[in-house]
């Protein structure tokens, strides 16, 4: 029964896929479809009557079937991320709201005139989940030679759908790696946070025109935003989603 927008969700799949985040596979029926970038709400119930909601961004994307993904990472201290992370058990029940969000969202066969042109995907550690849906999009599609991403994490082991975004790579996608604390053992590449060079030999160049979505914690996803305008991209074209649920 939907009340008030909100759908019972039954858990039947869950993955570790860092030592602190999980993805979690939702049954929700009458669920129609998701484009990729959209979110839901999430609300949890005590016994008491207590209850708490949050926004996750969707893995997930289409409308073939009434399973929903999300990927969630434990927020120390937090209501809700810290049970979906290490508590929730399959056939467990929740409840959701959504899909949620037009603005950071794309769609291979969009044919607005914003919407043309390659696509790059920024993320800063969780913030790859939707992220991770649009590159489900454009390689169902066919369109990996036109998505970019770069994937900005503080160690290989904090990467969330790591082994799918390597796998994206060896099929077309271009993937560059960014780590903030510590690099694999045969890592080329320098240490540190995303700076100007950084998106000036990753990103699409300005001339491309690319649509580009960042997501991540508010100050990367700023940073990037504002060092992508500084470097000459449209800050139309620059979409950004932020985030800090608990």
């Amino acid at each position: 029964m939907i009340v008030g927008g909100w759908r019972p969700a039954r858990v039947i799949e869950t993955r570790t896929q860092t030592p602190s985040a999980r993805s979690i596979r939702l049954e929700v029926p009458g669920w129609t479809r998701s484009d990729a970038g959209q979110h839901v709400d999430v609300r949890l119930t005590a016994e008491d009557g207590y209850q708490a909601v949050r926004s996750y961004s969707l893995g997930s994307y289409g409308s073939s079937t009434e399973v929903i993904e999300l990927a969630v990472d434990e927020v120390p201290d937090g209501e809700v991320s810290p049970y979906l992370v290490r508590d929730v058990r399959i056939g467990d029940e929740l409840e959701v709201k959504g899909p949620l969000g037009q603005f950071f969202v794309w769609r291979p066969d969009q044919e607005l005139p914003e919407r043309r042109g390659p696509v790059q995907l920024i993320a800063g550690g969780s913030g790859v989940v939707p992220l991770v849906a649009m590159m489900r999009a454009a390689q169902d599609a066919g369109a990996v030679e036109s998505v970019r991403m770069l994937y900005s994490v503080r160690s290989p082991e904090d990467a969330i759908y790591r082994d799918e975004v390597v796998s994206a790579a060896a099929a077309g996608v271009d993937v560059r790696w960014v780590y903030t604390r510590s690099a694999p053992p045969d890592w080329e590449g320098t240490v540190g946070r995303v700076d100007a060079d950084t998106l000036r030999d990753a990103v699409w160049p300005v001339e491309r025109e690319p649509l580009v979505f960042v997501c991540g914690p508010t100050g990367f996803v700023e940073h990037a935003a504002d060092t992508l305008v500084r470097l000459g991209h449209d800050p139309v074209r620059v979409r950004t989603e932020r985030f800090g649920g608990r």
